[in-house]
């Protein structure tokens, strides 16, 4: 699977702690290997991210991204729950 990354996300993920981004690492490695692992609580988004899906990267921090098409995804945004909804 390749992934592509937003400026936003990029932005997103420069603010966040080491802890946090070395995470966010670990987790987007897991979601390469298999997008839809129970670990990630990969689910669809509605509202003004209808056609997104979130994974979770802890318990409080979250990834929204698009597929775009069968073997590519695009990573928009990671950030707080409360922040992103």
């Amino acid at each position: 699977m390749k992934i592509i990354f937003h400026k936003n996300f990029d932005k997103q993920y420069k603010k966040l702690n080491k802890k946090e981004q070395k995470k966010v690492q670990n987790r987007l490695s897991k979601f390469a290997q298999d997008p839809f692992a129970p670990l990630l609580n990969n689910h669809p988004l509605r509202g003004r991210y209808t056609d997104y899906r979130s994974i979770n990267i802890t318990v409080d921090l979250r990834a929204i991204y698009k597929f775009n098409g069968k073997d590519q995804c695009i990573f928009v945004a990671v950030d707080t729950h409360s922040n992103l909804y």
